[in-house]
């Protein structure tokens, strides 16, 4: 059966409807900012982004297994984790899914530019559409806050694994993560969204049907965005699955501190005014509080208190025949 078409142009009853319905939300929102996702969230695939990959993938699982020979990404959006740690060397060949038609096809369109050996399918991740014992690994990055039973996606992951096989999801929410992020994120908003109405700064606006547009989005979002994690539930939820190995890592208090308030900033004004000065000034801040992050908060802060979990675990071996 060929994948479904993707929907960038969500009618008005479609988007009604999606409000009690999670995974036609996330087909409809995924669809809809597919073409500009990227851009969105600063996402490339040059040295800035095979970095911060393959680091927070070492960070929980270490560097032993890899190349991996296959790899699966679920809920792939554009390619980002997966077509990254593979320009890193950690993966070898591999796969894209999605709920979202329209990611799927980015992603794709990402991996062929970049001369990877990849393929991708739509994917429902409670029924994950590859044979038993497909991959060395799967991977996903901001994907299992989306998904409605989190318990079965994980069953999935394990079913498709090979035998030793690892998982690796990064990029998830925690919940105090989140209240606070929420929080700065709406402020931010407000306050470049009305300030810029000043007359000084009206050309820092970015044109009403932009940001009505970037408003509808956002009241889907808040539906898609279904779950955040305590991450001692989270190991408990990969341990309930089958999993062995499990370990969770969380990361980004004062980075996310900063990083919230710049994206939403980003978002809200025209993307000409984003100098090429800011986007450096912006990253290096990221640089430097990540690394503050890193060898000072994460030693003296509860792990609840960061932004992002990431967690790894593998399924049990074959049982050894006699």
């Amino acid at each position: 059966m060929a994948d479904p078409a993707p929907n960038p142009h969500a009618t008005a009853e479609e988007v009604q409807a999606a409000y009690s319905d999670p995974k036609l939300a996330n087909v409809l929102y995924h669809d809809w900012e597919a073409g500009t996702y990227d851009e969105k969230w600063s996402i490339s695939y040059d040295e800035r982004c095979i970095s911060y990959a393959t680091d927070v993938f070492n960070a929980v699982a270490g560097t032993e297994g890899q190349p991996y020979p296959t790899a699966m990404e679920l809920g792939s959006g554009t390619g980002f984790f997966l077509l990254n740690l593979m320009q890193g060397g950690v993966i070898k060949k591999g796969s894209v899914t999605d709920l979202s038609p329209g990611m799927v096809r980015v992603a794709l369109r990402n991996a062929e530019k970049l001369g990877l050996d990849v393929d991708g399918r739509v994917a429902d991740a409670e029924r994950i559409p590859y044979d038993d014992n497909s991959f060395d690994l799967v991977v996903g990055h901001a994907v299992l806050h989306h998904i409605p039973d989190v318990p079965a996606a994980l069953r999935e992951v394990l079913r498709v694994l090979k035998p030793g096989g690892r998982f690796v999801f990064a990029g998830e929410p925690t919940k105090i993560g989140n209240f606070y992020a929420r929080k700065l994120g709406q402020l931010t908003w407000w306050l470049t969204t009305n300030v810029t109405k000043l007359g000084p700064l009206t050309a820092w606006r970015r044109p009403q049907e932009e940001l009505d547009e970037s408003s509808r989005a956002a009241a889907l979002e808040a539906v898609v965005d279904i779950h955040t994690f305590d991450p001692s539930e989270l190991e408990r939820m990969a341990l309930g699955a089958g999993a062995v190995d499990v370990r969770a890592v969380t990361e980004e208090f004062a980075a996310a501190l900063a990083g919230w308030p710049i994206r939403t900033f980003e978002a809200a004004v025209p993307p000409e005014k984003l100098t090429v000065r800011w986007r450096m000034f912006a990253y290096h801040l990221w640089l430097r509080l990540s690394a503050l992050d890193k060898k000072v908060l994460a030693k003296v802060l509860p792990r609840e208190l960061f932004y992002n979990v990431m967690i790894t675990g593998t399924k049990p071996p074959a049982p050894v025949e006699l």
